[in-house]
């Protein structure tokens, strides 16, 4: 993409409204802009980063078998007043009419549409486990939306739904999917804690909610150092295999890890002192295991082999994939602007052509650009080079490639890595290898 073609909005100076980093970040780097009271338009940088974390989400998802549908945004209200959670969900979910005065709701959450949707298809204990998921917007009407993303009324969100013919069954695809979001925020590049949980509105007896670590986080966190070891990709665990299922889980519940609510002061000093662990954590992902809480109240049963008939053991697995792009921009910035995860960048690199016009600089650009494809956003303006260095830190590219009359006559490029600043000068193949390595 070209930058002097391209709507990408940057602003010199931080918007008044925009109270906390990644909020004050995302409106100057142009990748949202408010068009209501916690309601966003995503414009193309943000969008991409979007859609870079969904895809990641997405095949961790498949991965484990999950299967995608995608449910409507408005439900009836009939179906939360069999769940019996229609009256007491609150002023956040927004109900309406339609013409015909027939009541629904734009939905927060759709633990009650997939059980009707299960209902009306799955009859035998022979077709379940199953597992669906979906990423979608939501809605919920907060009281006083702030912090930009991390805390809007209208959000995009993956979740998914299992439905076991046991418990044990159920226990295992919680297990599974809290595999699969490990794996999802480790190749985000994040260091995410499972810490237990409450379970909340959604119900249930058992709950983990996922935290990432970052200096402006909304909760004191305490943990064991193990967390920061363990390799989810490759640390051998087969989401098929019960077994490692089983030793994933104890992994994950034997070492402590607590949120400020739940911190055992005397359990954490147990610990070795150099293996302690405490910072600010965010909330990016929510599982919950709830048993029949949904089926029974809305009369969802199976038959068995012996002809009797269950209600179905479910879990719902939540992970914000809006809310994540404001967490990485607070856990990963620095006074010059954001520093994005490899994995998730808007773009690989930023091409830097520092004198436009000039036949070295624009012939060299031109053969980077059409090598590099999308994974380049070119700065073609006519601006100074200050600007462009301005905004190349602020947009957050992984790599930075320069381009300036001297170099391009002697056939060189100035490589940067946002992350460490470091800069090397280099041939454009050996340059081009570095990003698209």
């Amino acid at each position: 993409m070209r930058l002097s073609r391209s709507l990408l909005p940057t602003l010199k100076e931080t918007p008044a409204e925009a109270q906390i980093v990644s909020h004050r970040l995302m409106l100057r780097a142009g990748l949202v802009r408010q068009t209501a009271s916690g309601i966003y338009a995503w414009l193309p940088a943000g969008y991409r980063v979007l859609h870079n974390i969904a895809r990641i989400v997405r095949e961790e998802q498949d991965a484990i078998g999950a299967q995608e549908l995608l449910m409507p945004t408005i439900q009836p209200a009939e179906l939360w007043r069999e769940s019996g959670r229609y009256e007491g969900y609150g002023k956040e979910m927004l109900r309406i009419r339609d013409r015909h005065d027939r009541e629904l709701l734009y939905g927060p959450t759709n633990e009650e549409m997939i059980t009707d949707l299960f209902r009306q298809s799955v009859r035998s204990y022979r077709e379940l486990p199953q597992s669906v998921y979906h990423i979608q917007w939501k809605f919920r009407d907060e009281v006083r939306p702030r912090f930009g993303v991390m805390r809007g009324r209208e959000f995009l969100m993956k979740d998914a739904y299992s439905f076991d013919i046991d418990q044990a069954g159920a226990v295992l695809s919680y297990r599974r999917m809290m595999l699969s979001y490990m794996r999802s925020f480790q190749r985000l590049g994040l260091q995410a804690i499972p810490m237990a949980a409450d379970t909340g509105p959604i119900g249930g007896d058992l709950s983990h909610e996922f935290i990432i670590l970052a200096p402006t986080g909304e909760s004191q966190v305490f943990f064991d150092a193990a967390f920061e070891e363990i390799d989810y990709s490759q640390g051998g665990f087969d989401a098929r295999s019960p077994e490692d299922l089983a030793r994933f889980y104890g992994l994950m519940t034997s070492h402590y890890a607590a949120t400020d609510e739940k911190h055992d002061a005397a359990a954490f000093a147990a610990l070795a002192p150099e293996r302690r662990r405490e910072g600010r954590g965010i909330e990016v992902g929510h599982i919950f295991y709830f048993g029949t809480k949904y089926s029974r109240a809305m009369n969802f049963s199976v038959t068995t082999a012996d002809g009797s008939s269950v209600h179905p053991e479910m879990g719902s697995y939540g992970i914000g994939v809006s809310r994540l792009v404001g967490a990485v921009i607070e856990a990963s910035h620095d006074e010059a602007g954001i520093i994005w995860p490899d994995a998730i960048a808007p773009f690989r690199a930023a091409l830097l052509n520092l004198k436009p016009g000039d036949a070295a600089c624009d012939g060299l650009c031109e053969s980077l650009y059409a090598r590099l494809g999308g994974a380049a956003l070119y700065d073609d303006r006519e601006e100074r080079a200050g600007v462009k260095f301005n905004d190349a830190d602020l947009l957050g590219h992984p790599w930075q490639i320069i381009v300036g009359p001297r170099g391009a006559t002697a056939g060189k490029v100035e490589l940067k890595r946002r992350a460490s600043g470091a800069r090397e000068e280099l041939s454009p193949e050996a340059a081009l290898a570095k990003i698209l390595g």
